[in-house]
């Protein structure tokens, strides 16, 4: 026997009581769709927004937080920055080229929606193991996509992270960062206003591709094959020459004031761009499904309303404002139409023309406000006490450590080499450094302010398997760090929430503990979160993916005189390790190498880690270090190898007594190379900042040399490092 239709597309017994309840009577087939795509996990939040209510959003720049396309900050000069992250999950895994695509075309809408040129992306990405064909397959598509749609939509990608682990098999994760810059005033919000004002679709046809989309893909998890297969026609297709039009297009309305509010059609595609507006501005809006173009032949209006065919914006407008609209949209080879008014009932009301049939009529804010809100079970794992007390420094030091030193070196090149990074020529430090930073440049007349914009991606599932709420605390704390590298003062966070299964009370205890971990870090360090993303259902064959939250996070140089100085150090260098004694293994690549996936791990200091980020600052600002790089993945030997790679110099390294030293991963430590001539006026800031510090060796020769541990040529190091991806990933097999 067939279920119920509302089940059939995944409203819950519960919720179609509620529907009833908000209508006074039963949803037609129309409704119920609307219903279930905007109640979905992926466009509702209904799991989690109990939980992200406890981040700290507010803040002295703040334009614009959570709850818009993306979060705005003022960074003076009359500048505006919008910046947005979000997942594209599930639709990547099915049809990884475009699902990867249409990731990075919708969070460049994101942000030309708010009013602000896309200026760079960023790419956190997570595939399961290299050894295994599928994720390899995946990997490579993924990559494609990005590279694909981006350079051909003419956004520098910038950086990002590419991580391979067996938690990610048959569920990768595919985040996406946009960053964007306005003038202050141009910043315009996702809202109707204004009784008989227009709305209008700008952009391509609607088509059955995407029909439910990630709000239905991201709502449930992995099966068989056959199952996955059954779900590519939910996948968009992208367009980026169509997006490119969008943004010039959209961007030209915008500054002749012509758009009284814009909404980009990502999730739910005209269900929720309808609704949205119409909610936010307090109104109602009559739409007409017979006015939206169409690329296929007999859609029914359910189809056309939940469609997430991509490429596509509503903007809300004025009558007398219509006809220059239509003549930019005309110059730029935008399709334009009316599909909508805006009429005082708080409805939507879906018809068959603007005189017509109604065909479906709802209260607008019942799809955007009134989902579900659900406080989901929440267990801590039964054998907490005894995973805590499994201390990973009792794993006994590997006979050859140089063998585990090399599995743990990986270059991102492979997929870095695919991605334009010096569009707008603006790119001081692209991929493959702490962070990247880029020239700020006014938006309206390209004069160069003399400052920088600095972006950092961080996440780490060890860390947050061990201890979510730690492991977040972790995580920001590096971020932070990674700024610092380059000389950046932190402004503000997004994040991208990947966890696994809600109805699971341990998957709901991880993103809970997360959620606390961000607000104690990010009030810790006077951090607002100006918006982010949740993806839940991460799991394959009933197996939750580790808690991975995903931060982005965006800092100021004052003065951007020169380029930062990176990771190289030159040959005679010495090399100081600034910040406290390593402290244990547990969350180490190292230990989970060994499959050690308990323990604790240490609080970080958030004192002490605001003291060596400002020391970090400074020497960075002062031109007091030749090189430096974080200690965060790998340790104190690979940030090492990795310096000693970037120059193709080598170091004798001393005072590491054991492998626990050398790949623990413990907070708040920066390695720095410094001319002999310049330790006393280091180490003296070092003492005006009260952080530790430890002189550990000298740059040179070709090999990479630790006292009493491992020596080892740099060339192999260099090997292993560039070619690792590039052996495994060089099969070519993704196809568009």
């Amino acid at each position: 026997m067939a279920d119920p239709l509302h089940r059939s597309l995944g409203l819950t017994d519960e919720e179609l009581s509620k529907i009833i309840e908000i209508l006074e009577r039963e949803p037609n087939h129309l409704e119920l769709a609307m219903y279930s795509v905007m109640w979905s996990e992926h466009c509702s939040y209904k799991s989690s927004r109990i939980h992200l209510k406890r981040l700290p959003t507010q803040g002295e720049n703040v334009l614009v937080g959570p709850g818009e396309n993306a979060g705005v900050i003022d960074v003076g000069d009359g500048i505006a920055i919008a910046l947005r992250i979000e997942s594209h999950n599930h639709p990547s895994y099915i049809e990884p080229y475009q699902g990867a695509a249409t990731g990075v075309g919708g969070i460049i809408r994101d942000i030309f929606t708010m009013g602000a040129r896309p200026i760079a992306i960023m790419d956190p990405l997570r595939f399961g193991p290299l050894e295994d064909a599928r994720s390899r397959w995946v990997a490579e598509g993924v990559v494609s996509g990005i590279s694909g749609y981006g350079n051909s939509v003419g956004v520098p990608n910038i950086g990002g992270e590419i991580v391979f682990d067996q938690t990610y098999l048959g569920n990768p994760l595919v985040n996406v960062l946009c960053v964007g810059i306005m003038p202050k005033e141009r910043l315009v919000l996702g809202q109707a206003s204004g009784v008989g004002n227009l709305a209008v679709l700008l952009g391509s046809t609607t088509g059955r591709d995407g029909i439910g989309g990630v709000s239905v893909l991201a709502s449930a998890g992995f099966g068989n094959e056959e199952e996955d297969a059954e779900k590519r026609p939910s996948v968009q297709v992208g367009d980026p020459f169509e997006e490119k039009r969008l943004i010039e297009g959209c961007l030209e309305l915008l500054n002749e004031g012509l758009v009284v509010g814009i909404q980009d059609l990502g999730g739910a595609g005209l269900a929720c761009a309808a609704s949205e507006t119409a909610s936010r501005g307090g109104v109602g809006m009559d739409f007409n499904v017979s006015a939206v173009p169409q690329r296929e032949s007999g859609m029914q209006p359910f189809e056309i309303m939940t469609s997430e065919s991509q490429e596509r914006m509503l903007a809300i407008v004025t009558p007398e404002n219509l006809e220059q609209v239509f003549s930019i949209c005309s110059k730029w080879e935008i399709r334009s139409s009316v599909v909508g008014k805006v009429t005082p009932s708080g409805s939507l009301r879906i018809v068959s023309d603007f005189d017509g049939e109604v065909l479906g009529e709802v209260p607008a804010s019942s799809l955007h406000e009134d989902a579900p809100l659900y406080q989901r079970p929440i267990r801590e794992p039964d054998d907490m006490d005894d995973a805590t007390a499994d201390e990973a420094t009792k794993l006994p030091k590997p006979e050859r450590i140089e063998d585990d030193l090399l599995d743990l070196l990986t270059s991102p090149s492979w997929a870095t080499s695919q991605y334009d990074s010096q569009l707008f020529l603006n790119t001081v430090v692209g991929p493959g450094s702490d962070a990247a930073v880029l020239r700020l440049k006014h938006p309206t007349s390209g004069v160069d302010t003399g400052r920088g914009l600095a972006l950092t991606t961080d996440g780490n599932h060890r860390w947050c398997a061990v201890n979510p709420r730690i492991g977040t605390v972790m995580t920001v704390a590096e971020s932070v760090l990674n700024l610092a590298c380059v000389g950046a003062v932190p402004q503000a966070l997004v994040n991208c929430l990947n966890f696994g299964n809600p109805e699971n009370p341990i998957v709901m205890w991880q993103l809970s503990e997360a959620v606390d971990g961000m607000a104690e870090s990010c009030n810790a360090f006077e951090l607002p979160v100006i918006g982010g993303n949740v993806s839940l259902y991460n799991e394959s064959q009933g197996t939750n993916i580790d808690p991975t939250p995903i931060v982005g996070v965006i800092g100021l140089i004052k003065e951007l005189v020169a380029a930062p100085p990176g990771l190289s150090w030159n040959d005679g260098d010495r090399i100081i390790l600034l910040g406290p004694e390593a402290s244990g293994l547990c969350g180490s690549a190292w230990a989970f190498q060994k499959g050690h996936r308990r323990g604790s791990l240490e609080m970080v200091d958030f004192e002490l880690h605001q003291r060596l980020c400002a020391l970090t600052r400074s020497l960075v600002t002062e031109r007091l270090v030749t090189g430096l790089h974080d200690i965060s993945t790998g340790g104190l030997g690979v940030c090492a190898a990795e310096m000693a790679i970037d120059s193709d110099i080598g170091c004798t390294l001393a005072r590491i007594p054991d492998h626990i030293s050398f790949f623990s991963e413990s907070s708040s430590r920066v390695l720095i190379a410094v001319n002999a001539e310049r330790i006393p006026e280091v180490e003296d800031l070092a003492d005006q900042y009260d952080v530790p510090y430890a002189r550990m060796g000298l740059a040179h020769g070709d090999m990479f040399t630790v006292k009493d541990l491992l020596s080892i040529p740099v060339s192999d190091l260099q090997q292993k490092w560039n070619n690792r991806l590039a052996d495994a990933l060089d099969g070519g097999t993704a196809q568009e």
